[in-house]
């Protein structure tokens, strides 16, 4: 009697593990041709969200560098590709058609206007219960006979894998009434942070080829209404 459970756990096994990767195999059969008949422009996400305590009325102009921010990981740098000019250009398009006026570098300007390419990439680890188990477990220590199952030392068990985040991303902050700073302020404390009043993020296939750039711009203020010096 015992001898026969010992030998029905695994077949239990086998056939629910079976049952999942069978269940497995269908979803990423589905996933893999679900954007098959969209065009790039159709797959785009563009998401936008604003200080709802912020009265856009009260501010006219704003300051917007020609060049971009360039962010990798923790790392930034100042890009002015051409892709990266046109999309400035397009963005300040958009702003002054919308009434705000804008100013030349160094001059006040009541926002501030920073357009950031992300370009993130990580690596991970995750944990593979199916690698190396149908082989460790039935081939043990002879005929007839079942191995063990070592998930510590079964090779192909842990796998890494790369993860790439690449989106474009605007923030307009509040220029006109930044925090006063003295030698004496701590740049990290909250209150001394400069107030971010709109966020917009682009994300999907082909956002970053030139002629793409005008339609992202134009999709991201047409869903931001509120945005203008005027209501």
């Amino acid at each position: 009697m015992n001898m026969h459970n010992v030998w029905r756990q695994p077949a239990r096994r086998l056939a629910l593990g079976a049952m999942a990767f069978g269940l497995l195999f269908g979803l990423s059969a589905c996933s893999s041709t679900a954007t098959d008949d969209l065009s790039p422009e159709d797959s785009n996400v563009i998401i936008t969200n604003y200080d709802r305590q912020a009265d856009f009325s009260q501010y006219a102009t704003y300051s917007l560098p020609d060049s971009v921010l360039v962010e990798s990981n923790d790392r930034y740098t100042q890009s002015a590709l051409a892709t990266e000019q046109r999309f400035v250009a397009s963005l300040a398009t958009e702003l002054t058609n919308r009434g705000f006026t804008r100013v030349q570098a160094g001059q006040p300007a009541d926002m501030g206007v920073v357009v950031t390419r992300v370009n993130d990439r990580y690596t991970g680890v995750s944990v593979n219960p199916y690698a190396g188990y149908f082989g460790n477990y039935w081939g043990g220590f002879g005929p007839g006979f079942g191995g063990f199952y070592d998930p510590f030392f079964s090779p192909g068990y842990y796998q890494y894998y790369q993860v790439a985040d690449q989106f474009w991303r605007i923030q307009i902050v509040d220029l006109k009434n930044r925090p006063i700073i003295t030698p004496n302020t701590d740049p990290n404390a909250p209150q001394n942070q400069l107030r971010v009043l709109y966020l917009a993020e682009m994300r999907g296939n082909g956002i970053f080829n030139d002629s793409a750039v005008d339609k992202l711009i134009a999709d991201a203020f047409a869903q931001s209404t509120y945005l203008r010096p005027t209501r």
